[in-house]
């Protein structure tokens, strides 16, 4: 593999970062508070709107976990989580000692199915336990069916935290996703739209919330007395200030790589339009705008001659350009298997058959050259 490696998201740096980073050298703010940590939850306030509290964390996975202290999940209460999502959606249900109910997806968004959610609420409740919460992700920054599963979680007063680790940018009937659950999170990984190299956020709606997710984020130490002092658990979450003025900096190219994402995703549904039994994991129309983190296909392998989900993955491998399987669902996962699921074989099909593909803002025109020429010579074979 002597050809450069094409990565399925890369960090896209602005310029402006290093900016920021000097400003926390040049005051010695290399601690976990500092201006850039105060902007930048300023800054994602404003783009959010909608009276969001932002709280900036150490990683989404972090915010996952303090999201559902807040909403008062404990030990033994069970968790309603979307299937088909990566781990970090579920992991934080079992720090807790809680229990994962896992639930299909709908095929239009490939989240949370709003029906299936009902059958499961009202199964949990005729076996005396009405579940906690609801972790409702935005997968691959595609929002979920908001109204729908609103009017669920509304119906039983169940509370919504919203997984938009992937969703940074993405909108449902022009509103940002991010705002849409009770609780909210973003990853600000090193892969996804824009990074602080790790990182992440917990959204609030309310101030108090804000100020109780620091008080857990750092390490819970009593107010209004000289020595450390501690009444309950803390956690060490709060993201540094050198972290926070990379994010400051990727602020600032955020609507752009939002702009070459959809470019990117616009390449895909040109280079596949005429295959058959390939089709792009594309926005519902209308009330959807997704900023396409990842951009996925689905493959039948019934209406192309054979070829796989595999043959495509490999294919690209040859070439040394990276693709992954989407999300293998946690009620498959050896973790995860043994808790409860509800719904049908949605999720199993679109992980056996679904494919990501490189997406980054910064892929050149050289690299999807690349991509097109082993895709077209694939399927060229097969026909």
């Amino acid at each position: 593999m002597n050809k450069k490696k094409i990565w399925l998201s890369t960090p896209h740096m602005g310029g402006n970062e290093i900016k920021y980073i000097q400003q926390a050298f040049d005051t010695n703010g290399i601690a976990p508070v500092g201006d850039n940590l105060v902007n930048l939850e300023q800054d994602l306030e404003q783009f959010l709107q909608s009276s969001a509290q932002v709280t900036l964390l150490n990683s989404g996975t972090a915010a996952i976990h303090l999201g559902l202290i807040l909403l008062g999940v404990e030990a033994g209460d069970e968790v309603i989580c979307q299937s088909l999502t990566f781990s970090a959606s579920a992991n934080p249900i079992l720090y807790l000692g809680a229990i994962p109910v896992f639930i299909d997806s709908e095929l239009e968004t490939w989240n949370l199915c709003p029906i299936v959610l009902e059958e499961a609420i009202v199964d949990r409740i005729s076996k005396g336990k009405k579940p906690k919460a609801i972790i409702a992700v935005d997968l691959y920054g595609m929002p979920y069916q908001v109204e729908a599963v609103r009017a669920v979680a509304d119906k039983y007063s169940i509370p919504i935290l919203e997984d938009s680790a992937e969703a940074l940018g993405s909108t449902y009937k022009g509103k940002k996703c991010g705002t849409f659950g009770d609780i909210a999170v973003f990853s600000f990984n090193g892969n996804k739209i824009i990074t602080t190299s790790g990182g992440g956020a917990i959204i609030t709606k309310k101030k108090s919330l804000k100020e109780k997710a620091l008080f857990l984020a750092t390490q819970s130490q009593d107010k209004g007395v000289p020595h450390y002092q501690h009444s309950e658990i803390g956690y060490n979450y709060r993201m540094n200030n050198i972290s926070a003025g990379i994010g400051r900096g990727q602020m600032e190219v955020l609507d752009i790589n939002l702009v070459l994402r959809k470019k990117i995703h616009q390449f895909y549904l040109n280079l596949f339009k005429d295959i058959a039994g390939v089709s792009v994991f594309d926005a519902p129309p209308d009330d959807y705008s997704s900023n396409y983190w990842l951009t996925t296909i689905l493959i039948e392998p019934d209406l192309t001659e054979g070829i796989s989900r595999e043959d495509v993955r490999l294919a690209l491998l040859e070439e040394n350009i990276e693709s992954r399987p989407v999300m293998k669902p946690m009620h498959l996962q050896p973790l995860f298997e043994k808790f409860p699921y509800y719904g049908g074989q949605n999720a199993r099909e679109i992980f056996e058959n679904g494919l990501c593909l490189p997406s980054g803002s910064n892929l050149s025109d050289e690299e999807c050259e690349r991509i097109k020429t082993v895709i077209l010579d694939l399927f060229k074979e097969a026909s």
